[in-house]
């Protein structure tokens, strides 16, 4: 049966100075190195404070956030999620997401997304608000 190895962290290009914000985000997408054809799957540290400045969503996919290290904040639609070690988040087709990280103590939140299709995310810009 036919595989693929690579390590997320030594094998895949760090993204995160692709986004606007802070220059210590890291965000390492994993879908095409190991070839998935009908999911997705990314690794993303978001330094303590920092807030993506757009949600996304996608039409026909959910996707699972998992937090691995750290804590902060999600919000789904309108609704302001507290996240911590090991909590997974489900968010469904539809509905937008947007990831912030703790803004005090020394952790930062890490986390990995996976998804069930790649290239169906749509980016939607939103007045930039406060979520915590």
């Amino acid at each position: 049966m036919p595989f693929t190895l690579r390590n997320i962290k030594e094998d895949l290009e760090d993204l995160g100075s692709r986004f606007d914000g802070a220059p210590d985000l890291e965000f390492r997408s994993a879908t095409g190195a190991l070839e998935l054809e009908k999911s997705g799957l990314s690794y993303q540290r978001v330094p303590p404070g920092y807030r993506f400045p757009y949600g996304h969503t996608h039409q026909k996919q959910e996707e699972v956030y998992v937090v691995v290290r750290g804590s902060g904040r999600m919000k789904v639609d309108d609704e302001i999620v507290e996240l911590k070690e090991w909590d997974a988040v489900r968010v469904p087709p539809g509905t937008v997401a947007r990831l912030r990280g703790r803004a005090e103590g020394p952790r930062d939140p890490r986390h990995r997304r996976a998804q069930s299709r790649r290239g169906s995310a749509r980016r939607r810009r939103r007045p930039a608000r406060l979520v915590g």
